[in-house]
């Protein structure tokens, strides 16, 4: 199980918008686990942030569509690998 989490993470880091950088804080942008799940339709981009020195977690980040602002996925819960491995398909077809 773990390996293939592993795996899913490194899929994610090759082929879905990665961004490393720092806040101007220097700090984790997700604070708390994060929503376990979000409607799929409401959801116009992902960002997963991989854990670095200034923030030691796996951040997912959802843009929502009509100025709904940004949320923070748990990247443990279900919904959140099921919906990275359909974006990564989805990604890899095209």
């Amino acid at each position: 199980m773990k390996s293939a989490a592993l795996l899913v993470l490194l899929a994610v880091l090759l082929f879905v918008d990665v961004r490393g950088q720092l806040d101007s804080r220097g700090r984790c942008k997700c604070q708390g686990a994060g929503a376990k799940a979000i409607r799929p339709n409401r959801i116009e981009r992902l960002e997963v942030l991989p854990p670095s020195l200034a923030c030691p977690n796996l951040e997912i980040i959802v843009t929502l569509k009509d100025n709904g602002g940004q949320k923070c996925l748990d990247p443990n819960s279900s919904f959140s690998k099921n919906y990275i491995k359909r974006a990564i398909k989805k990604r890899s077809t095209q």
